[in-house]
């Protein structure tokens, strides 16, 4: 299992580009927030703490990472991308806007009848969308089916997944960790939220899935472990991914439910609730601070 610990400098960075790179992507991250904010409020419903945790990874994977194209969304060689928990999709609407797949005015439309942006997301209905998610647990197994699809017709694209800690309770998730790892598809690269609470409260309680690095590696997959807010370690996860052969990778990462907005960190009721006007100003007063 590989960790790495960005805030003790064993990541090394060179010359003014990649920090150049680092700010634009914290930026992202930082707009896709605003918007998960702006999609939730005015839809008066959606899901936001679990959409906020990972929109560090989002801005990474669609501003850097993935290869994609927003003229041509059905394009055969891209990357493809799995949204598991597939009720933050807030934060991929957010980012597909962003990336010019659709008009960013249709966010103001989330959950709403005459909109397509629904409370999850809809293959063939939103551009950039590669899969139907809402039902937990079901995601590594489609990308699963991708990533095998990828190694028959002897493709190059990559597929990536992010799943919630939530999740990991279901039983179709720990079938197709065996499969992902039978077929030894290193071109699938999943990440985990690892931000301890569900709609119910702690996954500890709940149901106690830990240890999670030792239960992948147990069952053959690559492990990196990282905090899921540095976005140097996101990068550098990606990057060692790619290296890793003959087994596919999950980069588990330590994320914050509600991150960027101080009175959502950490809190369960954040889980599945629409902010007040209030609230609302408040948590944007917040992040724009935080540019």
């Amino acid at each position: 299992m590989l960790e790495f610990f960005c805030f003790f400098g064993t990541i090394r960075w060179r010359g003014e580009e990649n920090m150049t790179d680092i700010k634009y992507l914290e930026a992202k991250a930082n707009e896709i927030r605003k918007w998960i904010l702006t999609e939730v409020y005015t839809a008066g419903s959606g899901h936001i703490g679990g959409a906020l945790s990972i929109a560090d990874i989002v801005s990474v994977l669609y501003f850097k990472e993935m290869s994609i194209n927003s003229k041509n969304p059905t394009w055969v060689d891209r990357d493809r991308f799995v949204l598991s928990k597939g009720h933050t999709c807030p934060a991929l609407y957010a980012a597909l806007a962003m990336k010019g797949f659709f008009d960013a005015k249709e966010l103001y439309k989330l959950r709403n009848i005459e909109s397509n942006l629904e409370g999850h997301p809809a293959l063939g209905k939103i551009p950039g969308v590669d899969m139907s998610t809402g039902s937990l647990g079901q995601g590594l197994s489609v990308a699963s089916g991708m990533a095998l699809a990828g190694k028959m017709d002897k493709k190059d694209y990559r597929v990536y997944v992010i799943m919630g800690d939530g999740e990991m309770g279901e039983g179709q998730i720990w079938e197709a960790t065996l499969t992902a790892a039978h077929y030894k598809l290193d071109n699938i690269c999943a990440f985990l939220d690892d931000n301890g609470l569900q709609i119910d409260g702690k996954t500890s309680e709940v149901k106690n899935v830990e240890p999670l690095d030792k239960k992948f590696e147990a069952f053959g997959w690559n492990v990196i472990k990282i905090d899921g807010h540095d976005v140097k370690c996101i990068i550098n996860a990606l990057d060692e991914a790619k290296r890793l052969k003959e087994k596919p990778t999950l980069i588990l990462a330590k994320t914050i439910k509600g991150k960027g907005v101080s009175f959502m960190e950490n809190q369960a009721g954040w889980h599945g609730k629409a902010p007040n006007k209030e609230e609302y100003d408040k948590a944007m007063a917040e992040l724009e601070e935080g540019i």
